[in-house]
């Protein structure tokens, strides 16, 4: 059983590039593996993100399944999303860089940037047929901790990356949530002029 297809569940307002409409975050992965190259190119396409002063302040961590470092990563995960994240091929740590490199000050958009990092990443994932799924179910605390993250450093996610799966292998609460999700309308989010929602 394929994964759904994202142009059968949701439609786009105005005219976009398709890419938009087939991102989704899928939970069904097969537990092959994530090759080199494509995780390459993956981190390609996190790299040319926009940042403020070209800070760059995006870092990225990982662990392969069945390498060394896997269970740490795994165990980061709270258990709901351990249940289905066991079939990926890689789960990755999301870092930002909370100062500026060359002043030391505070950088009041490492988030805002590191988050563009990662949409460049799971655009580039969709495109080349990935599972790119990022999460905010997992112990920061113990992430920093387990991974050695330093103070001047945000946790700020984590991703699992797969091969499609197949989605009846999910357990039957997760099966039925397997579908691309639809969007607000615009004016729900967007407004000229002052804060008016």
């Amino acid at each position: 059983m394929p994964l759904p297809d994202p142009h059968q569940h949701r439609a786009a307002d105005h005219p976009i590039e398709p890419l938009f409409i087939r991102r989704w975050s899928p939970r069904a992965m097969s537990g092959e593996a994530v090759s080199n190259q494509d995780l390459q190119r993956l981190f390609e396409a996190a790299r040319w993100a926009p940042s403020t002063y070209n800070e760059q302040e995006w870092r990225y961590l990982y662990a392969r399944n069945r390498s060394q470092q896997w269970d740490t990563f795994f165990n980061l995960l709270a258990p709901a999303n351990q249940v289905w994240c066991r079939q990926a091929g890689v789960l990755m740590v999301v870092l930002s860089k909370k100062t500026f490199t060359r002043t030391g000050k505070p950088n009041p958009v490492h988030t805002f940037d590191t988050g563009a990092s990662f949409e460049n990443l799971a655009l580039q994932g969709t495109s080349m047929g990935l599972v790119v799924h990022g999460m905010a179910g997992f112990d920061r605390d113990r992430a920093r901790r387990d991974l050695n993250v330093p103070d001047d450093y945000d946790v700020e996610a984590m991703v699992a990356v797969g091969q499609p799966g197949d989605p009846s292998d999910l357990p039957p609460d997760l099966r039925e949530r397997e579908v691309p999700s639809g969007r607000k309308k615009i004016e729900e989010f967007a407004r000229e002029g002052t804060f008016a929602f």
